[in-house]
Parts: structure tokens; sequence; C-alpha cells
């Protein structure tokens, strides 16, 4: 890192830090029903450095993109991925630090577009250089908090607090058990003898963006027709029954997959665990309709192995990324038998998480 942003910017930088993407276990699109979640870290992470430059102007230079700009927090760069490290200056300088003119370096490994929170890994990495660069009183919950607010504020994204969470506390060997009104959390470890597996669909989540407003907005509807502040405070299913068909679908969803979350915690076995997130992946598919015949597909073939506990798609949905429980000695060999099946039906996937380098292919 160090040797890069030399490269860019001749001189060496007065602080670096980095934070993982994560992938999310169970729990998907409670986060902003005030529900529960249970993502854990990659082993990818977004690296950040910078210096100060003593100059007027900010300058970006981001690796994988071969993108540099420069602005002031008073003009805002008009490329799209600097708003994130923008947004996150600007907080900064909002909550009272001196945020001086820098110079800023970003590489990350984290794969962007498939629902790994490489925008959550870049807020938390940015935030975490500027504590250390100006010695900024922020905890792990303040940077987050500050990191979900950049990417509302400043890239338009109406996310819920997880990604940004699981940045900055979750580890790769436990997964954040986080209750997303009160922040309240804690650790659990993954099921003796099993290990995450994140697969690729090959297929872009060109709705992503859309049909998550547009769910949101439906989860929004069904509260107020509830009466309540949001679908965490229902706490009975039939009552569901009061709602047109396709809101009762969508609190049905929410209302079931905060159960199986808080079900997950206290599993005996990674068969148990497994079952959950299948049965997870059918209440997306069926009631909450964010899958597409492609990762039904993929989910299907992971499903399918005898070495895999259970598998779903992660994140958003349509298209993106599906997560599998597997046996901890067996990634390398299903990641190879469900790739090379899905590519004989005509899709092209590929292996996430683990990195291929960690398996040493």
């Amino acid at each position: 890192m160090t040797g890069d942003f030399e490269a860019s910017y001749g001189a060496a930088p007065q602080a670096s830090a980095q934070a993982p993407g994560r992938v999310n276990l169970l729990g998907e699109h409670t986060d902003y029903n005030d529900g529960y979640v249970l993502p854990i870290a990659i082993t990818q992470q977004t690296r950040v450095a910078m210096r100060r430059n003593g100059g007027s102007h900010f300058a970006l230079h981001a690796q994988e993109l071969d993108q540099a700009v420069r602005f002031t927090l008073e003009q805002p760069p008009a490329e799209h991925f600097a708003s994130y490290v923008y947004g996150c200056l600007k907080l900064a300088g909002e909550q009272g630090a001196p945020v001086p003119p820098l110079d800023i370096h970003v590489a990350s490994d984290v794969p962007m577009g498939v629902g790994l929170s490489s925008s959550a890994a870049l807020e938390v990495a940015t935030l975490r250089c500027l504590r250390q660069l100006l010695d900024l009183q922020l905890d792990d919950v303040a940077i987050a908090q500050l990191a979900q607010r950049a990417e509302i504020e400043f890239a338009g994204v109406r996310c819920g607090i997880m990604d940004q969470m699981a940045s900055s506390l979750a580890g790769t060997d436990k997964a954040l058990l986080l209750d997303t009104r009160s922040l309240e959390r804690r650790l659990v470890a993954l099921p003796e003898g099993s290990a995450v597996l994140v697969l690729d669909s090959g297929i872009a989540r060109s709705l992503a963006a859309s049909g998550y407003n547009e769910r949101r907005s439906q989860c929004e509807q069904a509260a107020q027709l509830l009466g309540v502040k949001s679908l965490r405070d229902v706490d009975d299913l039939r009552r569901l029954d009061a709602l047109p068909d396709l809101l009762r679908r969508r609190a049905r969803h929410v209302l079931t997959e905060n159960s199986r979350v808080l079900a997950a915690v206290d599993c005996g076995s990674a068969q148990d665990f497994g079952l959950l997130m299948d049965a997870s992946h059918a209440s997306l598919r069926d009631d909450y309709e964010v899958s597409t015949p492609g990762l039904d597909l993929l989910v299907e073939l992971l499903q399918a192995q005898d070495a895999v506990f259970g598998a779903r798609l992660t994140g958003a949905g349509f298209g993106g990324a599906c997560v599998a429980l597997c046996q901890t000695d067996a990634l390398r060999d299903v990641a190879a038998a469900v790739l090379h099946e899905y590519r004989q039906a005509g899709g092209e996937g590929r292996q996430l998480v683990p990195p291929l380098v960690a398996l040493g292919g």
C-alpha cells in the first residue's frame, strides 16, 4: 500500500487503514425494517492511505478503477465512486474534525457490484484512516453510523446500518448478530465443521436499486396499514391477514426472516443452520420476489451437494451472489462441481469467497 501511495503521490502516507467486505448469512431485507441480521466479514479488504498535502484540494486515486479526481469540501466530485469518500470527509468535518486537504489512495480486492458491500468497506476504511490521521474520538459503532450517513446523504442509497456495522465490527470467523433498531450485538461462532462459500451468479444486478426501493416502500405501506412504526413491531403472523396479498407476502418474509436469524443463533448443528438458509431463499424467492431463475438454479445446485448444509441468495437480489454453508474441507470441490454444472446450464459464475488464492488455485 505504501509503495502504491508513493507511486501516486511521490511521498509516503501518514496514515493507512483497511476494512473488510461482508456476506450476509441470514437476515435479508430486515435491516430497514428495524430487524435482525447475521452478517460475517470476508477476507477481502479495502485499503485507504492518506497524507496532508498542504494544498487547497483533495486528491483521490482509486487503484482498481484507475481513476484520479480532485475536489474540495465545498465543491464535491462529480464521479460517483468518489462520493463515498467525500461523504466521509464532509461528515467528519461536520463532527468538528479539522479535515485538511489530503492525498488519498484507495486499493481494494473486495468484489464490486455483487452484494459484498464494497461501498461499506470503502466508507469504514476511509473513516478509520481519518481517525488515525487526525486522532479522532470515534469508536467503531460511531464509524459505522457515519459511514451509513455518507452512503445515504452523499451516494444516494437509502441503506440500512447492516453493511457498515458488519464492516466495522464483524470478524471472518464469527458472524455478527445485530439488532438494527437498538444496535445491540454479539458475535456468533459458525457451526463446528462449517465454512462459508460465496459464488457469483454472473447476473448483473440491473434491477437491484429500483427493486430495493420498491420493496422498502411496500414494507413501509404494510407497517402503516398495521398501525406500527415498522414491521419489527408485529409479533403475530396472523395480523398479516388484514393486508392485501402482495403486502402480506412482503411482510411475511420480514417476520419469518427475523425468526430465522434468532433461531440460527441457537442452532446446535450446521445442518439446522443450513435448513434456515434454505428456508430463507424460498422466502426471498416466493414472498419477497427478489430472486431470478439464474439465482434459483445456482442455489439448487449448491443445495444438491452432499457437503453443503444450506444455501441462499445474498444481498438485495435480482442478480449478484449466493452464499452457502459447507463442510470446511469441501469448499474447493463444491465450488468446482457447482460452477461446472452451472456453466453447462448456460450460466457464467465464479468463486468469490474464499478468494481462489486462499485455496491455492
